[in-house]
């Protein structure tokens, strides 16, 4: 049996669960009125359950607005081109330019070379590091490098929500740290945590492993000292 769900942790901010063999990845999904955004995509062949999710929600994937990925590796583009065959130019898709090209297809995705068919799609914007994007009360785009070349992760600032995206991974609601073993640049992933210092934080949701809450803050600032 897979696993399918959504679970609302703030107002308007949903954290799918997606199953893949055993290994459970979660996908966030905004939405404020009729504004709806996907933050990652899960792995290649997900894409009903990623429907189930989203349904679950409330938000059927055609009504999808914008996809946000935090980098370009297979378990968060993965249902990228049925997304992009789905919902056509209406969508709009936004990436780091550093991962730009691996999602686009242009150059082989880093850790994922040995894929015959990797999954890409096209990027239509891309964003830096302090930008602020202006859905469901804005995010800011925070550039955390060290995992891949252009690792974003998201503050969503009306629900004070870090989406960590792979910069951090968590254990039972609690921060686990940096997954060594899949960050190439683990000095640059120590100091993209230095910039999660300054939040105010309710929440961090880590793609592997989930949402924390409870003295997040403190917990980053202690791993930033390790």
């Amino acid at each position: 049996m897979t696993m399918t769900m959504a679970a609302e942790i703030s107002p308007g901010v949903y954290m799918l669960s997606l199953d893949f063999h055993g290994n459970i990845v979660h996908p966030m999904l905004l939405r404020e009125g009729e504004m709806s955004v996907l933050i990652d995509t899960g792995f290649p062949g997900q894409i009903e359950d990623l429907r189930a999710a989203m349904d679950a929600a409330g938000v059927p994937i055609a009504q999808l607005q914008a996809v946000i990925l935090t980098h370009q590796d297979m378990d968060h583009i993965g249902c990228l081109p049925e997304i992009l065959q789905e919902c056509g130019p209406r969508v709009k898709i936004y990436a780091h330019a550093l991962d730009q090209p691996y999602i686009q297809g242009e150059l082989p995705l880093l850790k994922d070379s040995h894929l015959e068919n990797p999954p890409q799609g096209r990027v239509d914007h891309t964003v830096k590091d302090g930008q602020d994007l202006a859905f469901c009360g804005g995010i800011r785009v925070i550039h955390t490098p060290g995992h891949t070349p252009g690792h974003i992760s998201l503050y969503v600032k009306k629900s004070k929500t870090l989406i960590a995206g792979d910069s951090l991974y968590s254990v039972d609601g609690m921060i686990g740290g940096i997954h060594a073993p899949t960050t190439p640049d683990m000095d640059a992933a120590r100091r993209s945590l230095k910039k999660y210092a300054d939040l105010d934080l309710e929440a961090v949701v880590c793609y592997h492993g989930g949402v924390c809450k409870g003295n997040v803050r403190e917990q980053i600032v202690k791993l930033g000292q390790e």
